[in-house]
Parts: C-alpha cells; sequence; structure tokens
C-alpha cells in the first residue's frame, strides 16, 4: 500500500450482554467466519481481533466475550477479557439488541463504562426485527442513561446500515500505521479458529447442559503429501462421563454429524481437503481449575 498522510487506524472493541450479535457483525465486516456464532449464550469466550483494511484506514475490530455476572473462573476470565479490551482502544462499541428492553445486564455494563473517555457508540442491532416506533423508544431509553458519541441501529444479519457504522467509526479514528498486511483477516491463528469452528458445531448439535461445558484442542495439523491434503486431529473436553456420551452420541452419531460439518468450514479456513479427527475426553471440572483453562488457550497474562 502506498503511503498517505492521511491514513487513519485504530481499535475497537464489540462489548454487550451474550447473544446480542457481535460476532454476526464481525464476520460480515471481516467477509469470511473468524468467529463463531450461536444462538447459546457465551459462545465467545476470548477475545478475537478481526482486521478490516480498506484504502485509507485499517480498523482491528476485538470482539469480546458476553458480558455477565460470573459463576466459575472461565466466567471471571471472561469478564476480565472484556472490561480490560476497554482500556486499549480507541471506540467502544456497546451493542444491544433492538428487540430487547434496557435490562440489568446492559445497566451494568453502563456502570462499567462510567469515567471512560474513549467515546461510546450505541449500536443497536437487529433492527430489522422491530417497528420503527419501537427503535425510537429504545434510543430514548438508552440517551437517558448515558452520553453516547453516536447512536447508530444497524441489522448485522442483512447488512443494514452497516457500511454508515464504518465510516462513522473511521472519523473517529487517529492518523497511523497500518498494523497489520492488507490480506490478513485476524491475529488468531488457525490452531485457534479450527478449535472455535468444532466447538460451534458442538453447540450447535447439543442440548442445553453440554455447550458451557465443553473446549476444544487442536492436537495436530499436519500436511498428508501423498493425499494432497490436511489432517487435522483435535479432542473435545467435556466435564463429566455423561456429557461425553452425549457429545459422542448413539453408535457415535452425533459427534460424526460435528466432524461432517466443522470440516467443511476448516476446508474453506485452509483452502485444501481436510481429514478431520475427533476425541472425546472427560476432565472434570476443568473450568474452575486455572491450569487447566490456561491449557485450553485462556491466558490472563495476555490480556
Amino acid at each position: 500500500m502506498q503511503e498517505n498522510n492521511q491514513f487513519k487506524s485504530g481499535f475497537i472493541s464489540i462489548i454487550g450482554r451474550p447473544n446480542v450479535g457481535k460476532s454476526t457483525f464481525l464476520n460480515r465486516v471481516i467477509g469470511q467466519k473468524i468467529a463463531i456464532m450461536s444462538d447459546k449464550p457465551q459462545t465467545t469466550r476470548n477475545k478475537v481481533q478481526g482486521v478490516l483494511t480498506q484504502d485509507a484506514s485499517q480498523m482491528v475490530f476485538i470482539d469480546t466475550p458476553g458480558i455477565h455476572k460470573p459463576k466459575h473462573k472461565l466466567g471471571e476470565f471472561m469478564l476480565k477479557v472484556s472490561k480490560n479490551t476497554l482500556r486499549e482502544v480507541d471506540v467502544i462499541m456497546f451493542m444491544v439488541n433492538a428487540t430487547q428492553k434496557l435490562g440489568k445486564g446492559d445497566q451494568f455494563i453502563l456502570e462499567m463504562l462510567e469515567g471512560n473517555e474513549t467515546p461510546v457508540f450505541l449500536v443497536i442491532n437487529k433492527i430489522d426485527q422491530v417497528h420503527p416506533d419501537n427503535l425510537l423508544h429504545t434510543i430514548e431509553d438508552y440517551k437517558a442513561e448515558y452520553d453516547f458519541a453516536e447512536i447508530i441501529p444497524i441489522s448485522a444479519l442483512d447488512g443494514n446500515n452497516v457500511d454508515r457504522l464504518l465510516e462513522t467509526i473511521e472519523n473517529y479514528l487517529p492518523e497511523g500505521p497500518q498494523y497489520y498486511p492488507a490480506d490478513q483477516v485476524t491475529d488468531h491463528p488457525e490452531r485457534f479458529i479450527i478449535s472455535e469452528l468444532v466447538r460451534e458445531k458442538v453447540l450447535h448439535l447439543t442440548r442445553e447442559e453440554i455447550p458451557h461445558s465443553i473446549a476444544v484442542q487442536v492436537d495436530k495439523i499436519a500436511k498428508d503429501e501423498d493425499k494432497d491434503m490436511i489432517r487435522v486431529m483435535a479432542t473435545i473436553i467435556v466435564e463429566r462421563d455423561s456429557q461425553k456420551g452425549i457429545v459422542i452420541g448413539k453408535r457415535g452419531a452425533l459427534l460424526k454429524e460435528v466432524g461432517i460439518r466443522a470440516r467443511k468450514d476448516i476446508e474453506m479456513l485452509l483452502g485444501s481437503k481436510v481429514y478431520l479427527e475427533l476425541w472425546v475426553k472427560v476432565q472434570k471440572d476443568w473450568r474452575n481449575k486455572s491450569s487447566q483453562l490456561r491449557d485450553f488457550g485462556f491466558r490472563e497474562d495476555e490480556y
């Protein structure tokens, strides 16, 4: 890219309650799947950085875990990740769901933002699901609670008003360097994204008691020159023996379906044929054990 004195760059944190559409927004802006999506809360656990490079700017979006009251060490870690990103960004996007009224969870986030000098955008997502009159009520409710730099309604799913949001963010960014190559869309290694894609499929296919109890470790990624494919070996971690049985399914049917769905996304990510091998392992109460959280990539010292 040629040097441009007006080139702008900066970091944008996306915060909000669980399931407001943060990951859907990030994937739309970046143009490919780097953040997993699910209708179950607490889908995002680590912060996921997506990089959007345009002619005159580079925006680095940080998709943070949905903010909620923690119930275990993993929950405490997720809250810490979300809070820490607020100190290191140029713009904060507080995303809310247009179909839901301002609630205790939103109040908790607004209290976190008090005294913060970073510009805060109120981004009202899912406007395709509400009547314009209801949207006006939502805007008034939030304006009464906080002095937002901007209020922008969008639909991350269909892209409505997303371009306007990006243009407005760009106006707030300082002049700065290009932090990442123009063709780089995330700072996470392939191993992390692969583990997330496998976890997403388990979330889609299992019932309520399973989703929060699983982690995925990618054990090996190796090129098979003879068969012109990439071999990926991964382990799905659960907390109880009963959960292991559920994830495997009757005669291995559920685990097989996880593999089929995940392999398609991994092939798109790697641009190659993939042979995916999955195991399921029990590690009791791993969400409350610091050593196991570190093993699964939840490292506090990185935040």
